[in-house]
Order: structure tokens, then sequence, then C-alpha cells
């Protein structure tokens, strides 16, 4: 369910915006996409894990609340992201 840090590493360096980049929303949303989608495989499985299905809606909170503000900030790179990720919006 959570990411191995060989995946965490290279999430973060396909969408860093600068050399030391860890925390730009790009990346944030990079590695919230991944914990979604490994938690709703999880789900697919486990159908009564409710615990762990209130953990994916609050990381798909987030996850909104950080491509609304990339939205305020920047649209191209909103477009970007959303584009890279495959999202809907």
């Amino acid at each position: 369910m959570s990411i191995t840090p060989e995946r965490r590493t290279v999430l973060i360096s396909e969408y860093k915006t600068a050399e030391h980049d860890t925390g730009s929303p790009e990346v944030q949303v990079a590695l919230l996409s991944e914990r979604i989608a490994n938690l709703t495989e999880h789900l697919k499985t486990h159908a009564k894990d409710f615990h762990s299905r209130r953990g994916l809606l609050v990381l798909v909170g987030q996850r909104r609340s950080l491509l609304d503000y990339l939205k305020r900030k920047s649209v191209s790179r909103y477009q970007t992201l959303i584009g890279r990720l495959s999202l809907r919006r």
C-alpha cells in the first residue's frame, strides 16, 4: 500500500522542477496520485476496509487542494501536470 523508496525517488526525479526539489506541488501531486492508485487497488480486493477508504478520501482531498492551488498560481503548470498524470480535470 505504501510507496517503496525506489519508486518515490523515481517519481521525485520525474516531476521535480529544480535540482533539489522535493516539495513542489507537482512532486506532491505525483506522490499522492501514486498512493491513491495503490489504495484503489487495495480496496478492489478488500471492499469492506472502511478505514482505508477514509484514508483514500483524505488523500483525494489533499490532491484536489494542491491542484486548485497550482491552477491559481500557474495554469500552464496545472495543465501540464494533469496531462502527464492523466487526471480528468
